[in-house]
């Protein structure tokens, strides 16, 4: 686990020795590469298929190298064999956008998926299924991880994402396999990761959003004390203008985080948060409400905030500009409605813009920045999600 890799000593994060795919020679061997391609199907197709494209490079160098290559992912949380959450569409998928042949096995640890790693030649890539539909996947279950590790001479471990859950094919079949290392996904990672937690470039910045006060309360303890300045937009920032005595009308308010975060923002490191002057509100939930902007201090009855306001964009975007880093996870506010897109769009300009080293990571962050067509801008995109925050927390994945 990234135990291994960064501890915490004195509320900082030191690199430690890690072995990666440069320590071994993968000619010729059979080799078990976990990925993380959990995305998500809409009518047996790929909708989103950033974590294809973030597995592909990993599979390709090795296939490239001449190892007979065997991937295995999670999708979804199946309860037992769920034909709608196979791998085969994800196969479909990953050739598609490689290049080269990719062949689905509807196995994951039994014969039929030990014989054809057996059989397979140098060069061929595999895709094993779900590892969910084992039973014994999600309880680290020793018999599954044996399987696993008796298939093949080597295992990458390249699934950040799913790095925090000691899961058989993340955890236990390192036990079980004569070699293991970190996959250059994952490595990336957590280089990006323990830049920013370990020395970041100054300024140091922490963009915020999302739904919720309480997903990210452990972030922004952990962050608070070593960042230069953080910013929270998104449905969260109501919890925090409540907390500053303000009303937030039909705003998503999370009450019982209201005195947690007046405490923070009159603590030590509370003039560091940068909250919204003004947002966008709307009479109702939907994407063609009546809406219009206002100062937060005017927020009418019966009105949900649903974006930061263009004076909040501009402040946010000058508070990011220049050098430093930047983190960003939490879109500003529900950004998959044209009218209610401004916020997020012109915080995920700027960091494309920003000279500093930028970090992006969260499901709908990343959305964001590819709905723009700018992650190349970006340095560092992660595909962690909630392994990414874990390690920003402070827990040892």
């Amino acid at each position: 686990g990234l135990g291994d890799v960064y501890k915490r000593q004195e509320n900082t994060w030191s690199p430690m020795p890690i072995r990666t795919l440069d320590d071994v020679d993968p000619r010729g061997k059979r080799v078990l590469v976990r990925s993380d391609l959990n995305v998500p199907l809409t009518d047996g197709a790929v909708g989103d298929d950033f974590r294809i494209r973030s597995a592909i490079p990993t599979i390709r160098a090795l296939r490239d190298a001449g190892a007979k290559v065997a991937v295995c992912s999670h999708l979804g949380r199946p309860k037992g064999r769920d034909e709608s959450l196979s791998l085969a569409p994800v196969a479909r998928k990953m050739a598609e956008i490689a290049g080269f042949p990719v062949t689905h096995i509807g196995d994951l640890a039994g014969p039929v998926a030990a014989s054809a790693i057996a059989d397979a030649d140098p060069g061929d890539v595999l895709l094993l299924e779900n590892t969910r539909f084992e039973p014994g996947e999600t309880k680290n279950d020793p018999t599954l991880a044996t399987k696993l590790g008796s298939m093949v001479d080597l295992f990458v471990l390249d699934a950040f994402g799913t790095a925090h859950r000691a899961h058989a094919s993340t955890v236990g079949v390192i036990e079980h396999v004569a070699g293991a290392v970190a996959g250059p996904l994952l490595v990336a990672e957590v280089d990006a990761l323990g830049t920013l937690l370990g020395d970041p470039p100054r300024p140091f910045r922490v963009i915020l959003g999302g739904a919720k006060v309480s997903d990210k309360l452990a972030v922004i303890e952990s962050l608070l004390p070593i960042v230069d300045g953080m910013l929270i937009g998104g449905g969260m920032c109501f919890t925090a203008l409540a907390a500053k005595g303000y009303g937030v009308g039909d705003s998503l308010l999370e009450e019982e985080m209201v005195e947690t975060m007046r405490v923070l923002m009159a603590g030590e490191h509370g003039h560091k948060i940068l909250l919204p002057t003004d947002v966008v509100v709307a009479d109702r939930f939907a994407a063609d409400a009546a809406h219009k902007v206002v100062p937060v201090t005017e927020i009418p009855d019966g009105w949900m905030g649903l974006d930061i306001g263009p004076a909040s964009v501009q402040a946010f975007v000058k508070s990011i500009d220049g050098p430093g880093s930047v983190f960003w996870n939490g879109p500003m506010g529900v950004f998959e409605w044209e009218a209610f897109r401004a916020g997020t769009a012109g915080v995920a300009a700027a960091l494309a813009d920003t000279e500093g080293f930028t970090v992006i990571g969260g499901g709908d962050s990343v959305a964001a920045i590819r709905l723009l067509g700018r992650e190349d801008q970006i340095s560092h995109v992660s595909s962690g999600g909630g392994a990414g925050l874990e390690l920003l927390e402070g827990k040892e994945l």
